[in-house]
């Protein structure tokens, strides 16, 4: 029976732990149940509460492995410190890296973020948002994958406030911070032809997303002013290596194969490079490319792709910090911001 007493005596000290409250830290220090919560909730100073009492009280606080209950906390104080985050795809390296800096940036500010993968499906946000609401989170960043953001305004509104990153809707109520994606897909398809091109490819993502309708109209604005409508070429409809795949297999096996394609993300350009390769065709010698995105295996390929640079780690920042403002001091307006895009130039394409 032996093990079975040690067994006993192992419960109870996990349950003391467990019992560790306010109540029993003030009682072995001697100092109020106010003063001992003002020390561990990080506002002695505020109160003016002296540095050896602080010490003694966080002592004890440690020497018992007190851990504050956030239930409680969030009862009082009506936050959870949570923050929900909606992205189309984890798997797609670009929303990656962005769940990434947005996890970090809430980290540093204090906040837990709940991660939910849409996988770009409308009727996954939709049961996304009302569990994430559910869980009392206090804000949300999200990556919209629907056309219609009624339903998000109006959470924005009347219940938690709603803050957009990478994609927005137009005329809308709700804060965003996104790319200039007309500027990108203008540059993109400007530095094809300054190089000689005139017979460009476009793969775009899903077709009522914002950055596709964007880049979509950068690219056909850049050719309509050089006087190369009438050789618009734009073909996909989804941000996947698939898609990327496919259409360009069609192209090369066309009667009128490009000389350059635009790949609208990073994972486009993967299947199209995929593509290329298996057509024997040799990058950028028979064929040119440029990507949106950027990513560090990009410099890795070969040859090193030429893309269209996103400021994710400025988007994420600046995503948590208005989302922070808003849920401390909702404001009557909203923030709207559009970053510029930078064209990072490296040796896919080649003059003709």
């Amino acid at each position: 029976m032996q093990w079975f007493r040690c067994f006993l005596l192992i419960l109870q000290k996990i349950d003391d732990v467990k019992k560790e409250t306010l109540i029993t830290i003030s009682e072995r220090t001697g100092f109020s149940i106010t003063t001992v919560s003002r020390v561990l909730s990080g506002k002695a100073s505020k109160y003016r509460i002296c540095e050896k009492t602080i010490k003694l009280i966080s002592e004890e606080a440690k020497q018992c492995n007190y851990v504050p209950s956030l239930l409680a906390k969030g009862l009082r104080t009506r936050k959870t410190h949570t923050i929900g985050l909606l992205v189309p795809s984890i798997e797609n390296p670009y929303f990656a890296n962005i769940a990434s800096i947005v996890i970090g940036e809430a980290k540093n500010a204090g906040y837990t973020v709940v991660l939910v993968d849409t996988m770009e499906e409308e009727e996954n946000e939709r049961t996304g948002l009302p569990s994430m609401l559910s869980r009392k989170v206090d804000g949300i960043i999200m990556v919209p994958c629907g056309k219609n953001p009624g339903y998000i305004e109006e959470i924005d509104r009347n219940d938690t406030p709603v803050v957009l990153i990478d994609r927005c809707f137009d005329d809308t109520t709700l804060s965003y911070v996104c790319t200039d994606n007309y500027r990108g897909g203008y540059d993109a398809t400007e530095y094809l032809i300054d190089n000689g091109h005139r017979n460009i490819l476009c793969i775009r993502g899903v077709p009522y997303s914002m950055p596709a309708r964007e880049r979509e109209r950068g690219y056909c604005d850049a050719l309509l002013e050089h006087g190369l409508s009438e050789g618009m070429r734009i073909v996909g409809s989804d941000f996947s290596i698939r898609n990327g795949y496919l259409e360009t297999k069609l192209a090369l096996n066309g009667a009128n194969r490009p000389t350059a394609v635009f790949a609208m993300s990073n994972t486009i350009l993967l299947g199209a490079i995929k593509a290329i390769r298996e057509s024997s065709l040799r990058i950028p010698d028979d064929i040119s490319i440029i990507s949106f995105d950027n990513n560090t295996y990009l410099d890795f390929l070969d040859p090193a792709i030429t893309r269209v640079s996103q400021p994710i780690n400025d988007m994420g920042t600046l995503a948590i910090q208005i989302l922070i403002h808003r849920m401390e001091e909702p404001p009557t307006s909203r923030t709207q911001i559009q970053l510029p895009p930078q064209l990072i130039v490296c040796n896919s394409v080649r003059h003709i």
